[in-house]
């Protein structure tokens, strides 16, 4: 009994190696995804998703090292979720610092035209933009005033507005049949007229 509890509960390396592990491999990935493109964040092909499985499971071993107890685990998760925080809280108070860190907004169309070389860019294909838009409740591109690539990853979409004349011209002619809906309504409840 004695064995079990020392396995789950003796950690195999040093406590302050357990520790800078996971932030070490933490600031590794944070640089490695940035590099690599907001495109990876977000819209994912299968060979993206392959990569990213294979990176988990890559990185498993450099940060447990030869360390498989339970308490080994719950220090590396805990220093993995604080770096986290800790970099968040700072970025959050350092605007400049996250804007480097997580990138500016590209814009992929502008003006309804749509920025071939930032699609290039960002290895976005148009096939890939048009299934973007089209979860967004676009049936085509042509409605699309401005698309941009957050740096999240996020693809927002700004629909084309019809032109004030246009909105007007609807309103006119709503008002013109809502005005012979009720002269119909009008000429049907009156009494017929007397020779």
């Amino acid at each position: 009994m004695h064995d079990i509890w020392k396995d789950m509960f003796v950690l195999g390396i040093p406590l302050l190696e357990k520790i800078l592990r996971p932030i070490v491999i933490y600031a590794f990935l944070v640089i490695s995804l940035r590099l690599s493109g907001k495109r990876e964040l977000v819209q994912l092909n299968p060979f993206d998703l392959v990569v990213l499985l294979t990176l988990s499971n890559t990185v498993q071993n450099a940060i447990i090292g030869d360390d498989n107890t339970v308490l080994g685990g719950i220090i590396g998760a805990t220093s993995l979720l604080a770096t986290n925080y800790l970099v968040v809280r700072f970025l959050y108070d350092h605007r400049k610092l996250d804007q480097m860190v997580e990138g500016r907004a590209d814009v992929l169309i502008e003006n309804g035209k749509v920025r071939t070389q930032h699609l290039r860019k960002e290895l976005i294909t148009m096939p890939q933009l048009q299934a973007a838009a089209h979860k967004q409740g676009f049936s085509s591109l042509s409605e699309v005033e401005q698309c941009i690539l957050e740096p999240g990853g996020t693809l927002t979409f700004l629909g084309k507005k019809p032109p004030t004349e246009e909105v007007r011209h609807q309103e006119l002619l709503g008002r013109l049949e809502s005005l012979a809906h009720e002269i119909a309504l009008l000429r049907g409840s009156q009494p017929p007229a007397r020779a």
